[in-house]
């Protein structure tokens, strides 16, 4: 009888392991279970409840990215209100030593509600810490600064796993979902786009999207 309860006992404690074990495994697989959406953990600038999304996946040390900068920001303007703007990070770390740690500088920073402006610090001036081989983060402390950042929270989360995490769910959305292999790629909608060269390149799929997103809600 005594060998039945100890059999039952390690029988149900495998049980409770295992429900854990698999419920562990899945919010770990939901960082983001809908890339194609937008979720909390999203930096988002515009309007929230515009009907087109442009997600843009982004290197902070990539040349190319700096240079789409001046265009997104000039499409934030005139879409005001019809298109949310969507940030996710892809740093290239093989070929941009120094990206993941600007990364880690916007998240500490969104962590206190100013992402975006670490991220616009980070491209206007990515030609400084873009090559630098030593100190980049003081260099990112001191744009804390800048920004009025409580130092001490700043340079915690800077190091912290829970923020090296949230860029690394980025980037495995980007792979596994949009096959994102460069930077910057965008996304319209949960399509994958060939990048246009400008803002009249970009005015034109957007507008096409909030055209189909326009008909789409008059008859639903």
């Amino acid at each position: 009888m005594n060998r039945f309860w100890i059999i039952l006992t390690i029988v149900v404690v495998g049980l409770v392991g295992l429900f854990f074990m698999t419920k562990k495994n899945t919010s770990q697989t939901n960082i983001n279970s809908d890339p194609k959406a937008v979720s909390e953990t999203d930096h988002v600038r515009g309007d929230k409840n515009s009907p087109v999304t442009l997600i843009e996946y982004a290197d902070f040390q990539c040349p190319g990215c700096k240079s789409y900068y001046p265009i997104l920001k000039s499409l934030e303007s005139k879409y005001e209100g019809k298109v949310r703007f969507v940030f996710r990070h892809f740093p290239l770390i093989q070929i941009h030593p120094n990206a993941f740690a600007a990364a880690r500088a916007a998240e500490a920073a969104g962590n206190q509600d100013k992402f975006f402006e670490m991220h616009d610090k980070l491209y206007e001036t990515q030609d400084l810490w873009g090559q630098a081989t030593t100190n980049q983060q003081a260099l990112f402390e001191d744009y804390a600064k800048e920004l009025g950042l409580d130092m001490t929270k700043f340079t915690a989360d800077y190091k912290s796993t829970a923020v090296a995490d949230r860029i690394n769910a980025d980037v495995e959305s980007g792979k596994q979902v949009f096959s994102v292999n460069s930077t910057p790629t965008f996304i319209i909608d949960g399509e994958k786009i060939k990048n246009p060269t400008d803002v009249a390149g970009f005015s034109k799929l957007l507008d096409t999207a909030i055209e189909k997103a326009t008909t789409y809600n008059s008859t639903n």
